[in-house]
Order: structure tokens, then sequence, then C-alpha cells
């Protein structure tokens, strides 16, 4: 069942898969974020976090922001943890996010990959 969403790009990739009119496989949802698996993992553990809300960028937050980024950013290790990365110092994850076409950036909807498990990556 698809539903349209205030704060979204109906153009976006990601936006469309918060409304659910594409596919994706969940991590986690709230009323502000989404997470869901990668669908071409770079490591054993890989899955996007989101805001539920269309930020194109890093480069477009402001002091606005604020509050959402750090809620997020307190999610994501949960998330690592929950998903199969091991605790630090030993375990850990990768967190990383493109902003615009020289940051290597192809989804202009803000996200974060989280990335863990046993190294070597393919990539990364």
């Amino acid at each position: 069942m698809s539903v349209e969403l205030a704060g979204h790009d109906p153009d976006c990739l990601f936006c469309k898969i918060v409304a659910r009119k594409i596919p994706s496989k969940t991590v986690f949802e709230d009323e502000e974020f989404y997470a869901f698996h990668d669908i071409h993992p770079w490591a054993p553990v890989h899955f996007l976090v989101i805001p539920k809300q269309h930020i194109a960028s890093m480069a477009h937050i402001g002091p606005e922001h604020a509050g959402l980024m750090g809620r997020m950013m307190a999610l994501i290790p949960k998330l690592a943890q929950q998903e199969g990365c091991n605790p630090y110092p030993d375990g850990g994850f990768r967190l990383l996010t493109n902003t615009g076409a020289e940051g290597g950036q192809e989804v202009h909807h803000l996200h974060f990959h989280v990335m863990g498990g046993p190294r070597p990556w393919l990539r990364g």
C-alpha cells in the first residue's frame, strides 16, 4: 500500500521507498526515520538510514535539523548492533554519507550507509 507523506519529493527514489511505492527490506522505522538493507551490499552488514523528511543532502542541513540529526546519530549504533555488527572496540561499523556530485552522491535524499562485519569487505 503506498502512502503520500508531507515533506516528500514525489520524484525521489528514497521518498518512494518510504511511501511504499518501491519495496525494501526494513531494518527499522518510526515517525522520523526509515532504515533498510542496501540492495548491493559492500559489507556483511550494510543498510541505509534516512530521515523520512526529504532533505536533499548534508549540504542542506541547518540549525533547524540539529535535533533530527542528533536522534539519527544516536539511533545508528543501536541498529548496527541489532543487524550484526560486533560491539566496540574490537567490532564496530563504518558510517558514510556522500554529498553532491563531487562527493559521489547518487540519490539526492540525505542517507547514511552503515557497514560492518568482518573485514575485508568488497569495497569501502
